[in-house]
């Protein structure tokens, strides 16, 4: 549903728009915001001020040019060539977290259980949301301490791990569309899956944040479990190199670091991209690496698990851009 969202700058039935308060970055090389580290440039990059300066900032770029929108960019390649049109940088804009108080409006929680609601935008660290839940006596959302993207990547390919997923625990979504409108919206307006979220309708739509109901529970036990996972992260994982965390999702009962490994391409390198030696879903930069290395790396681990087990792997990773 629509939500008449009130704009501090300027009435939104008319008037001028304001003048934007963020700032624009031209030729902003991309490699500074993917964990990565290598990449193209943005034609385009822009940092809003905060959420009424994001919306004027959709206003005002025409319908015939690209917005991509970017938070840790943990999950992202930019091509060499780099990417026309705006890349919106929120990580660090959108950071508001805290305890939903209001009611109306928001689905109830389920009768007998003892629940809270938190209110997270979209430029929070996942792993903040994982320690702000614990810290406030709320169990069930430790599995975000194990994702490195933000809440927005979170909701939008309903990010999981050790057993639990993100949509699992979301209520409502406040979300942008192209035309700088701010929507409410709830679970039963999208399909949702493994790594996959879909709006019904077609329309592009940004997630702005999101509405998570949790139980109340052992706080320090939960404190106590994040601490725990992120252990074995860091036993499991190459995460002294740069990386995009999972590169595939798992197949049906499987999982794509064993087919890759399998297939014999643990330490398969291309230039200075290489598939991980700790973790065979995982490619990680060894230094130098271009977006074109990556992305060719890519394509060889798809080809070659395919051509031996006739799985075709489905990638997590988001690749926008120019070929060079």
């Amino acid at each position: 549903m629509r939500h008449n969202y009130r704009m501090s700058e300027v009435d939104m039935a008319g008037g001028a728009a304001p003048v934007l308060r963020g700032h624009f970055l031209y030729n902003e090389p991309m490699k500074k915001y993917v964990s990565w580290r290598t990449g193209g440039v943005a034609q385009r990059a822009y940092i809003p001020a905060d959420l009424d300066d994001l919306v004027w900032l959709v206003r005002s770029v025409p319908a015939h040019e690209d917005i991509h929108v970017v938070g840790l960019g943990s999950n992202l390649l930019v091509r060499d060539g780099g990417v026309k049109g705006v890349v919106i940088l929120l990580h660090g804009v959108l950071k508001k977290i805290a305890l939903e108080s209001r009611t109306q409006g928001l689905p109830p929680a389920p009768e007998g259980v003892d629940t809270a609601l938190i209110y997270a935008q979209a430029g929070v660290a996942a792993p903040k949301l994982a320690r702000f839940a614990a810290n406030h006596d709320l169990v069930g959302g430790e599995f975000w301490a194990g994702i490195p993207g933000t809440v927005g990547g979170a909701i939008a390919m309903n990010a999981g791990c050790y057993g639990s997923e993100t949509w699992d625990k979301l209520v409502q979504v406040l979300t942008l569309d192209r035309q700088g409108q701010l929507n409410e919206r709830r679970p039963d307006e999208y399909v949702t899956g493994y790594r996959h979220v879909a709006l019904k309708r077609a329309q592009q739509e940004w997630f702005i944040g999101g509405w998570f109901r949790l139980a109340r529970g052992d706080g320090a036990a939960s404190r106590e479990t994040i601490k725990t996972l992120l252990k074995q992260r860091i036993a499991s994982q190459p995460l002294n190199l740069p990386n995009a965390g999972s590169v595939f999702r798992n197949p049906p009962d499987d999982y794509a670091a064993r087919l890759i490994e399998h297939c014999g391409l643990k330490g398969f390198r291309i230039g200075d991209a290489q598939v991980s030696v700790k973790h065979a879903n995982f490619i990680v930069n060894l230094g130098s690496a271009t977006a074109t290395d990556i992305e060719r790396l890519i394509e060889h681990v798809e080809d070659s698990v395919e051509t031996r087990t006739n799985v075709r792997l489905i990638r997590e990773v988001r690749i926008i851009g120019e070929r060079q």
